[in-house]
């Protein structure tokens, strides 16, 4: 059910923003190494458990070639506030598959790959293309990038059917300061077309001849929209094997959305096996122009919402991880094993979003919505 998209979205941001692997910072022109991961996930947190394991292999072709296949579950139990407001509780699974290529020229890595995501009331589809070169004595990497997708939305039991395409832009920049610190930029421009709500979700309207002093109606959101985000990070080696990231992040949208993301992560070596991180993440936004927690009247605008994650807000997010890593002898063909375990503990307090399921106030009196959440990924590594 398309109802549970953000939360599921938070998710995956975590997975596939693990400290600094993806970050964007080092990444150099050579293939990928040979492995397979398999990792279970788990989020817990605003009334949502998502859960599900995920597999990764890659494969080295000769000097030139790599190839990769994913497949991800999420299992989804959902009781959120905006559920219970409106719904009832539910549980669905997502699965999804991808596949990539990459080839490797010198010091030019070329990258394609393919993503479908499927649940019984939403299908995705998309494609991915980039490019990586080294320049300047392999001291500065760029790497430009372009995603293309298509959503087909749904709605159980009914006949309910919409698209949206939806277009990713990126451009990174790493470069090599000193032997010990790297400075990366990235920049994405992502445009949105098409069907870009939730059928499931309503709004609110003040409405003096209900008992409670309010009805719904459905939302009405634009059918376009466009976003930018620019990140800044700076990542910098110890002299004792530690390392020490900080990141800015910046985001706006047409919708008239800005957010800020302000992080910093520590690494740090314990033995010739073991690694801790640590890691802290601030985020504030903006509101979007449309939204509201209660209009005065049904139809007070042309569009309209109630999402909270268009709401204002702010987030924190505390994180911790072991890992072990050793190299193995015993078994042909595998060169060492990799073992991790990550927490992060995410809290989120909305300014203008109230909690409908606490009764006993007056109409757009309610409390306050805030709600804390747990991501658990265990990580276990072959390298081949």
């Amino acid at each position: 059910m398309a109802v549970a998209a953000t939360e599921r979205f938070f998710l995956r941001l975590v997975l596939l923003t693990v400290l600094f692997a993806g970050s964007g910072v080092a990444r150099t022109a050579v293939l990928p190494e040979e492995a397979a991961d398999v990792l279970y996930h788990r989020y817990e947190g605003g009334g949502m458990t998502i859960d599900g394991p995920s597999v990764l292999v890659r494969k080295n072709i000769g000097e030139q070639f790599s190839i990769s296949g994913h497949y991800y579950v999420d299992s989804v139990s959902a009781a959120s506030v905006d559920v219970l407001a409106t719904a009832s509780e539910y549980t669905e699974e997502r699965t999804e598959y991808s596949a990539g290529f990459d080839f490797l020229k010198e010091k030019t890595l070329m990258s394609v790959g393919y993503v479908q995501s499927d649940e019984n009331d939403f299908e995705a589809r998309s494609i991915h293309l980039s490019i990586s070169q080294d320049m300047f004595g392999d001291l500065t990497n760029l790497t430009l990038g372009y995603s293309v997708g298509w959503d087909e939305v749904g709605k159980v039991d009914s006949d309910f059917s919409e698209d949206a395409r939806r277009q990713n832009y990126r451009i990174g920049i790493t470069q090599v300061l000193t032997r010990n610190m790297l400075l990366g930029f990235n920049y994405e421009a992502i445009t949105d077309r098409g069907f870009l709500n939730n059928p499931y979700r309503r709004v609110r309207y003040e409405d003096p001849l209900s008992p409670r002093g309010y009805e719904y109606q459905d939302e009405v959101y634009p059918e376009t929209r466009t976003s930018n985000a620019s990140a800044l990070r700076l990542l910098y080696y110890l002299p004792y094997r530690a390392s020490i990231k900080g990141e800015y992040r910046y985001y706006s949208d047409t919708w008239g959305i800005e957010a800020h993301t302000i992080e910093a992560a520590y690494v740090h070596p314990i033995g010739s096996h073991w690694i801790a991180e640590a890691k802290v993440r601030y985020y504030k936004q903006s509101d979007a122009d449309f939204y509201s927690d209660l209009y005065p009247f049904r139809d007070a605008q042309s569009v309209l919402a109630r999402d909270k994650e268009l709401s204002k807000f702010t987030g924190m997010t505390y994180g911790v991880g072991i890992s072990y890593g050793t190299e193995v002898r015993e078994f042909s063909g595998v060169d060492k094993l990799e073992f991790s375990l990550l927490l992060d503990f995410m809290e989120f307090s909305y300014d203008n979003f109230r909690d409908v399921t606490e009764t006993g106030f007056a109409v757009g009196e309610e409390p306050l919505y805030e709600f804390d959440a747990t991501v658990t990924r265990a990580y276990v590594t072959v390298y081949y």
